[in-house]
Parts: structure tokens; C-alpha cells; sequence
């Protein structure tokens, strides 16, 4: 069964909200869903890339909401 958690990375900036989605992913279970809304403009480049280099998959990000809404699927 897949379990949603949602992270407030709003206000945070670079390098905090992937910081703390890395944090947030090593305490929850293969295949849960992290939503994590953050505001920071490097967001938009971080995630995706931390994604790729974690191994966890970047399910959608929402960049036309403010905040930004990002969905990973952990590995």
C-alpha cells in the first residue's frame, strides 16, 4: 500500500528543500509518495536533479502553483 506524506518547504532556500525531502524519503517505506511544496526558485532545478541522483522517481511538479508542488516516489 502506498502512503502519501507531505513536506512544507516553503520560505526554505537552496540547498534546504532537498535537504530536508532527504531526510523526509529515509524515514518512508519503497514506493510511498513525498508531496513537497517549496517556493525557492532553484527548486525548479534541485529536485528533479536530486531525484535522478537518488534513484527516486519524480512522479509530477507543479511549477504554475505557488508554491511549487513536487510528488517523488521514494526508491
Amino acid at each position: 500500500m502506498t502512503v502519501e506524506h507531505t513536506l512544507d518547504a516553503t520560505g526554505l532556500l537552496c540547498p534546504l528543500p532537498v535537504l530536508k525531502a532527504r531526510k523526509r524519503l529515509q524515514a518512508l517505506h519503497s514506493g510511498d509518495l513525498l508531496h513537497v511544496h517549496a517556493d525557492d526558485p532553484a527548486a525548479i532545478i534541485d529536485m528533479p536533479h536530486f531525484c535522478a541522483e537518488a534513484g527516486h522517481t519524480l512522479i509530477s511538479s507543479d511549477l504554475n502553483n505557488d508554491p511549487q508542488i513536487y510528488v517523488i516516489r521514494k526508491k
